[in-house]
Parts: C-alpha cells; sequence; structure tokens
C-alpha cells in the first residue's frame, strides 16, 4: 500500500470542544473605561504644558494618553457578552482557543473571532417525502427530529453550515427507513403503521449516527405524517377493507365455533335432549346460519318430524 492510499483511508482529525479560558468581564469593562477616560485627560493636560512652554512634558503625556487610549481599546476587543442557551467559539487567527458557555459578560484573549453557536433545542420538519416502502408500494411520509448542537466545536468546524447539514441528514434518514420496511405488517415484520414506536426509535439512532459528525444530539425524533401515495391510496384503502372484513368474518365463525360447542356440551350434560349425528348435524348448521349471518333471523316454525 503505498503512502498515498494510506493518507486516504486514514480518518480526518476532528477537532472536540475544550473550554476557553475566560474570566469575569465586567472588571475589565471598567477599567477600560478608566483608560479611556485617562487617556483623554492625559492629552488635555498634555495639551495644555505643550502650550505653556513646557513642551518636552507635554509631548510625553500626550504619547502616554494615546497608548493608554490604544489599551483601552485592546481591552475591549477581549470582551464578549454570552447570553443563557448560546456559547462563543473563539478563534485566534485562525486557531481554534475553546468555547465559552458561561453566562454573561466575559473576557477572553484579545483580538480572537467569537462566533455566536446557539445550544437551545431546536426542531426540525422534513417536507413531505415521498418514496417506495419495502413492498415497492409508493408512500409519503414526513417526520419531525428535535435536536440539539452538543460540541459547538464540530458544528463550527467540521461541516459548512450544521443547521443545513441536519436537515439534509434528516431527509435522507427519513427516506432510507420509509424505503427499509413495508407500509402494512405481515409474517410478523416490522411495519411503518403499526410499529410506530420501534421505527421512530430506529429513525432516531439513524440521523444520530448521520449528524455525530457535526457535533449535534438528537433527543427525539416523530413520524408526522405516513400515508400511501395518492395514486394507490384508494385501491389500498379497499384492501384494508377487505383485510378487516376477513378479519372480523374469521373471529365471528371462531366464537360461532365455541358457542355451538358449548351449547352441544351443555345439553349432553344435563341430558336435555337425546341427539343423534344428523339431528346434531342439523342443529349446529341452523346455530351458524343464525350466529354468522349479517342480517336478522327468520324462523321457521316446523309442525312435522326432522324427516317430513
Amino acid at each position: 500500500m503505498t503512502d498515498l492510499q494510506i493518507a486516504v483511508d486514514m480518518p480526518a482529525p476532528q477537532t472536540n470542544e475544550r473550554t476557553a479560558r475566560a474570566a469575569s468581564g465586567w472588571p475589565m469593562l471598567i477599567l477600560a473605561l478608566l483608560g479611556l477616560l485617562g487617556s483623554v485627560a492625559l492629552v488635555v493636560i498634555g495639551a495644555r504644558l505643550a502650550d505653556g512652554g513646557s513642551g518636552g512634558a507635554g509631548a510625553a503625556l500626550i504619547a502616554a494618553g494615546v497608548l493608554l487610549f490604544l489599551a483601552a481599546l485592546v481591552v475591549l476587543t477581549g470582551l464578549t457578552a454570552v447570553a443563557p442557551g448560546e456559547a462563543r467559539v473563539i478563534q485566534l487567527l485562525g486557531r481554534y482557543v475553546g468555547t465559552v458557555r458561561t453566562p454573561g459578560l466575559r473576557f477572553v484573549v484579545p483580538f480572537t473571532q467569537k462566533r455566536r453557536v446557539s445550544t437551545r433545542i431546536r426542531n426540525h420538519e422534513t417536507d413531505v417525502t415521498k418514496v417506495n416502502d419495502a413492498d415497492g408500494n409508493p408512500i409519503e411520509m414526513a417526520a419531525v427530529v428535535v435536536w440539539q448542537v452538543e460540541d459547538t466545536a464540530k458544528a463550527v468546524f467540521e461541516v459548512d453550515d450544521f443547521v443545513e447539514f441536519v436537515a439534509f441528514q434528516t431527509e435522507t434518514a427519513v427516506r432510507h427507513i420509509a424505503g427499509s420496511y413495508p407500509y402494512d405488517g405481515h409474517d410478523d415484520m416490522l411495519s411503518l403503521r403499526q410499529n410506530a414506536d420501534e421505527i421512530t426509535g430506529r429513525l432516531s439512532a439513524e440521523i444520530q449516527a448521520r449528524v455525530a459528525s457535526a457535533g449535534v444530539k438528537v433527543i427525539e425524533s416523530r413520524i408526522t405524517r405516513l400515508a400511501y401515495a395518492p395514486e394507490i391510496a384508494q385501491a389500498m384503502l379497499r384492501r384494508q377493507q377487505a383485510g378487516a372484513v376477513v378479519a372480523a368474518r374469521q373471529r365471528i365463525v371462531d366464537g360461532a365455533v365455541g358457542m355451538v360447542e358449548a351449547a352441544l356440551a351443555r345439553l349432553d350434560e344435563h341430558d336435555v335432549i337425546e341427539l343423534d349425528e344428523e339431528r346434531k348435524a342439523t342443529m349446529v348448521s341452523n346455530l351458524l346460519v343464525v350466529l354468522c349471518g349479517d342480517r336478522d333471523v327468520q324462523p321457521v316454525v316446523n309442525t312435522g318430524s326432522l324427516y317430513h
């Protein structure tokens, strides 16, 4: 394996978040304001001395005032305000220095770039995605993901735009999950419609795996829309209705058979009537017609015997 191949196969180094050195900014702010006032005073006094004939002393005071003014400006460049639910990613000459998460006025190294990153909980709702499920049926699916920036360094330096990155990766995960499972379950297989909790759990895990490189933590995800595509919705609805009718009929038949068995057992147990096999068959047939029919039964009075 060549050196070039080794370099290509090695994973790219990642920047992990670390805490930047930061102090309270209020003492430094007061010091900077005093420095600004002092610099003005020194320049005014130096100008008066220069006008009074003390040119050397006046020039020295003016120079000191200018230097004090510049020093106060340098101190002001190190001040940054951090709001609750936000962080500041600090860079010095392109190098990552650290992250400030403590709310309030903070003082860091002067002449640094301070990038604001929100650490609040956010949510992203995908557009309605049309994709084929595992059975090849076109379906429409949408989801919402709740997420939060966990590592500000990765969020800033590992991707161009972590908000857009989360949006694209969520769309990709929704498409993959929708195409990996059937809409309706069969043969004890997970389905999108019948196993919503398991599917959303796997969706959250897949989104988390995709956005981990951006320092993002997925809190939860939920499917907000799940339906067949309009072109097959009516056909699938009829299929679902037919399946429901078959299931209901199956349950009715099971219950009717149980009731007939119980009736015959009770008759035999209490010796109410002695029935031969033919009469039992006739009784079972009549009971099943009565119990399984979807219409009211019309009674028929038999004035003769069973055989006439």
